[in-house]
């Protein structure tokens, strides 16, 4: 049974955030209701475009923080299934 998600949103303005979470449905329902991040506060609604399942917190974190680092085509990529 996978515990934890990494996932990407689409913003209201067209922007991507990235985080993680054990339960994605909630987290992007209290994104939407403004108790998300900070970053996607003022960028409602956000919408699910992408998530990936993990065992454990540490592997999530790790690849949330490879898809950070990745520029906009390339998360765009990921969306679409392209690998990066």
């Amino acid at each position: 049974m996978d515990k934890y998600h990494v996932y990407i949103v689409e913003c209201k303005d067209g922007s991507l955030y990235t985080g993680y979470a054990r339960d994605v449905a909630s987290r992007i329902e209290k994104h939407n209701l403004g108790m998300g991040a900070k970053y996607t506060r003022n960028r409602r609604p956000v919408t699910l475009k992408y998530q990936e399942p993990f065992d454990t917190m540490s592997k999530a974190m790790k690849r949330e923080i490879q898809i950070k680092k990745l520029t906009r085509p390339e998360k765009l990529k990921l969306i679409e299934g392209r690998t990066p």
